[in-house]
Protein backbone atom coordinates (compact mmCIF):
# COMPACT_ATOMS: atom_id res chain seq x y z
CA UNK A 1 0.00 0.00 0.00
CA UNK A 2 1.30 3.38 -0.86
CA UNK A 3 0.64 7.09 0.59
CA UNK A 4 0.58 9.86 -1.89
CA UNK A 5 1.09 13.14 -0.47
CA UNK A 6 -0.12 16.57 -1.76
CA UNK A 7 -0.20 20.14 -0.32
CA UNK A 8 -3.33 21.93 -0.08
CA UNK A 9 -3.70 25.62 -0.08
CA UNK A 10 -6.58 26.76 1.95
CA UNK A 11 -8.12 29.96 0.26
CA UNK A 12 -9.82 32.47 2.55
CA UNK A 13 -9.78 36.34 2.51
CA UNK A 14 -6.67 37.35 4.74
CA UNK A 15 -8.79 39.12 7.28
CA UNK A 16 -10.52 35.85 8.18
CA UNK A 17 -9.72 33.48 10.39
CA UNK A 18 -9.80 29.91 10.63
CA UNK A 19 -9.85 26.65 12.62
CA UNK A 20 -9.77 23.10 11.08
CA UNK A 21 -9.70 20.16 13.40
CA UNK A 22 -11.38 16.99 13.08
CA UNK A 23 -14.78 15.13 14.58
CA UNK A 24 -16.65 12.16 14.35
CA UNK A 25 -20.24 12.49 13.94
CA UNK A 26 -22.72 14.87 11.98
CA UNK A 27 -23.53 16.36 15.12
CA UNK A 28 -20.21 18.16 15.32
CA UNK A 29 -22.21 20.37 12.86
CA UNK A 30 -24.73 21.61 15.59
CA UNK A 31 -22.83 21.45 18.52
CA UNK A 32 -20.35 23.76 17.03
CA UNK A 33 -22.82 26.04 15.77
CA UNK A 34 -24.75 25.85 19.23
CA UNK A 35 -21.21 26.95 20.78
CA UNK A 36 -20.02 29.69 18.64
CA UNK A 37 -23.30 31.98 19.06
CA UNK A 38 -23.45 31.23 22.76
CA UNK A 39 -19.56 32.46 23.42
CA UNK A 40 -19.81 35.51 21.15
CA UNK A 41 -23.28 36.69 20.12
CA UNK A 42 -22.30 39.08 17.05
CA UNK A 43 -19.87 36.04 15.27
CA UNK A 44 -20.50 35.19 11.45
CA UNK A 45 -18.78 31.76 10.67
CA UNK A 46 -19.03 29.34 8.37
CA UNK A 47 -18.65 25.95 9.57
CA UNK A 48 -18.18 22.76 7.06
CA UNK A 49 -17.33 19.06 7.84
CA UNK A 50 -16.32 16.39 5.60
CA UNK A 51 -18.60 13.12 6.65
CA UNK A 52 -16.79 10.02 5.95
CA UNK A 53 -19.40 7.16 6.19
CA UNK A 54 -22.83 7.04 4.75
CA UNK A 55 -23.50 9.64 1.88
CA UNK A 56 -20.19 11.42 2.46
CA UNK A 57 -21.04 14.78 2.20
CA UNK A 58 -19.54 18.13 3.41
CA UNK A 59 -22.03 19.29 5.98
CA UNK A 60 -22.82 22.65 6.20
CA UNK A 61 -23.46 25.39 9.07
CA UNK A 62 -23.35 28.85 10.00
CA UNK A 63 -24.98 32.41 9.95
CA UNK A 64 -23.45 33.71 6.94
CA UNK A 65 -23.29 32.87 3.46
CA UNK A 66 -19.94 33.85 1.80
CA UNK A 67 -18.41 32.29 4.58
CA UNK A 68 -19.95 29.14 4.45
CA UNK A 69 -19.19 28.52 0.73
CA UNK A 70 -15.34 29.47 1.75
CA UNK A 71 -15.67 26.71 4.21
CA UNK A 72 -17.03 24.62 2.35
CA UNK A 73 -15.17 24.75 -0.53
CA UNK A 74 -12.40 24.40 1.70
CA UNK A 75 -13.69 21.28 2.93
CA UNK A 76 -14.69 19.94 -0.31
CA UNK A 77 -10.81 20.70 -2.20
CA UNK A 78 -9.05 19.27 0.75
CA UNK A 79 -11.59 16.25 1.56
CA UNK A 80 -10.51 14.59 4.32
CA UNK A 81 -12.89 12.48 6.04
CA UNK A 82 -14.18 13.42 9.62
CA UNK A 83 -12.16 17.14 9.16
CA UNK A 84 -13.71 20.37 9.70
CA UNK A 85 -13.01 23.87 8.55
CA UNK A 86 -14.44 26.54 10.83
CA UNK A 87 -14.45 30.57 8.67
CA UNK A 88 -14.70 33.04 11.97
CA UNK A 89 -15.20 37.27 10.78
CA UNK A 90 -16.06 39.65 14.27
CA UNK A 91 -14.41 36.83 16.50
CA UNK A 92 -10.88 35.16 17.01
CA UNK A 93 -9.94 31.74 17.46
CA UNK A 94 -9.01 32.47 21.23
CA UNK A 95 -13.19 33.68 21.92
CA UNK A 96 -13.97 30.20 21.20
CA UNK A 97 -11.36 27.59 20.89
CA UNK A 98 -11.68 26.18 24.40
CA UNK A 99 -15.47 25.77 23.99
CA UNK A 100 -14.93 23.75 20.38
CA UNK A 101 -12.55 21.89 22.18
CA UNK A 102 -14.98 20.71 24.60
CA UNK A 103 -17.13 19.68 22.07
CA UNK A 104 -17.40 15.87 22.77
CA UNK A 105 -17.24 15.11 19.16
CA UNK A 106 -14.37 17.33 18.37
CA UNK A 107 -11.11 14.87 18.35
CA UNK A 108 -8.63 17.40 17.62
CA UNK A 109 -7.48 21.19 16.31
CA UNK A 110 -5.13 21.29 13.28
CA UNK A 111 -4.34 24.97 13.51
CA UNK A 112 -6.52 28.30 14.79
CA UNK A 113 -4.89 31.37 12.56
CA UNK A 114 -5.65 34.42 10.46
CA UNK A 115 -2.61 33.38 8.35
CA UNK A 116 -1.61 31.44 5.05
CA UNK A 117 -2.46 28.02 5.25
CA UNK A 118 -1.52 24.89 3.95
CA UNK A 119 -2.95 21.31 4.73
CA UNK A 120 -0.47 18.27 3.96
CA UNK A 121 -2.55 15.64 2.66
CA UNK A 122 -2.34 11.44 2.43
CA UNK A 123 -4.14 9.54 -0.01
CA UNK A 124 -4.36 6.13 -0.04
CA UNK A 125 -6.68 3.73 -1.73
CA UNK A 126 -9.31 4.16 0.50
CA UNK A 127 -9.49 8.25 1.24
CA UNK A 128 -7.62 11.10 2.60
CA UNK A 129 -6.01 12.38 5.63
CA UNK A 130 -4.75 15.57 7.37
CA UNK A 131 -1.33 14.91 8.37
CA UNK A 132 -0.48 18.49 9.14
CA UNK A 133 -0.58 22.21 9.12
CA UNK A 134 1.47 24.66 7.48
CA UNK A 135 0.58 27.92 9.33
CA UNK A 136 2.39 30.74 8.31
CA UNK A 137 6.00 31.64 7.35
CA UNK A 138 8.97 30.23 9.57
CA UNK A 139 10.61 32.61 11.77
CA UNK A 140 13.24 35.26 10.81
CA UNK A 141 14.99 35.72 14.19
CA UNK A 142 14.29 36.83 17.61
CA UNK A 143 12.74 39.87 18.77
CA UNK A 144 14.64 42.55 20.25
CA UNK A 145 13.48 44.97 22.75
CA UNK A 146 11.62 47.23 20.42
CA UNK A 147 9.77 44.34 19.26
CA UNK A 148 8.86 43.14 22.61
CA UNK A 149 7.43 46.92 23.57
CA UNK A 150 5.19 46.25 20.09
CA UNK A 151 4.04 43.27 21.51
CA UNK A 152 2.76 44.38 24.60
CA UNK A 153 1.13 46.87 23.31
CA UNK A 154 -0.55 45.42 20.40
CA UNK A 155 -2.16 43.37 23.30
CA UNK A 156 -3.51 45.87 25.20
CA UNK A 157 -4.67 47.82 22.50
CA UNK A 158 -6.69 45.27 20.96
CA UNK A 159 -8.03 44.55 25.09
CA UNK A 160 -6.31 41.00 25.32
CA UNK A 161 -4.01 41.92 28.05
CA UNK A 162 -4.50 45.25 31.20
Amino acid sequence: MKVELQVVKVNKPDELNIIIGQAHFIKTVEDIYEVLVAAVPCIKFGLAFCESSGKCLVRVEGNDIKLKQIASDNALKIGCGHSFFLILKDAFPVNVLNQIKNVPEVCRIYCATANPVEVIVGQTGQGRAILGIVDGKPPCGVETDEDVKWRKEFLRKIGYKL
